[in-house]
């Protein structure tokens, strides 16, 4: 089975080109002011243009409020939204219903009480998104910071799941063993600054990403 990969927090073009040529499955835009990544609807607009139709867009927003999606989506033709904060399994399933989009719920994991509360947004959520629980104060994600893979090695999801939480292309291969995971989602592992990503860190991590393929 091919492991697939989503490169996410995408803001250039050539960051863009770098994540198709290599292979990603999926490409993040990112809708949250206080993220360095962070771009307008008709930016993130522009750089979707750019994907072949295989590699499928995804709007990140946090907290998001529905006349704020609804402006992302006016502009930029996401198929996937990715809730990515404090969002309540009623929300989850609030903005699947009102967008008729998949959602796809990012989940912060530290321990097996974090796993209990993947599964009830897997109740609702169309995909998971199992990342490393972030600092108390500061962003929700991007951090580079690893969870502990073998707590979610050898759960069994109703739902795809795809593992974030520090991974780089160092470090991506033992991950995607220790937990099993079917797909991978990165940012700032593949980035040389804070939402400044570095086309050969996108394409050697697409590449250990494909390595484990086999």
């Amino acid at each position: 089975m091919s492991i697939r990969a989503k490169i996410c927090g995408l803001s250039t073009p050539e960051a863009v080109d770098a994540a198709v040529a290599g292979g990603a499955s999926h490409a993040g835009f990112v809708f949250y002011p206080p993220s360095p990544r962070n771009l307008t609807p008709a930016a993130a607009a522009g750089l979707i243009a750019r994907l072949p139709g295989h590699v499928t867009p995804v709007a990140l927003v946090v907290d998001a409020d529905d006349a704020a999606i609804e402006a992302i989506l006016a502009a930029a033709p996401v198929k996937i939204i990715q809730a990515h904060g404090r969002e309540t399994p009623e929300r989850v399933a609030a903005i699947g219903s009102r967008f008729g989009l998949p959602v796809m719920k990012a989940v912060g994991i530290a321990g097996p009480e974090d796993v209990a509360i993947a599964h009830a947004h897997e109740v609702v959520a169309d995909l998971l998104l199992l990342d490393a629980k972030p600092p108390k104060k500061g962003l929700p994600g991007g951090n580079g910071l690893v969870f502990d893979w073998q707590l979610i090695a050898g759960e069994a999801w109703k739902k795809p799941w795809f593992l974030a939480g520090g991974l780089t292309p160092d470090n991506v291969t033992l991950a995607i063993r220790t937990a099993g995971a079917p797909a991978v989602d990165v940012s700032s592992g593949v980035e040389r600054a804070p939402g400044v990503k570095d086309l050969d860190l996108i394409a050697a991590f697409l590449a250990a990403v494909a390595s484990v393929e086999g």
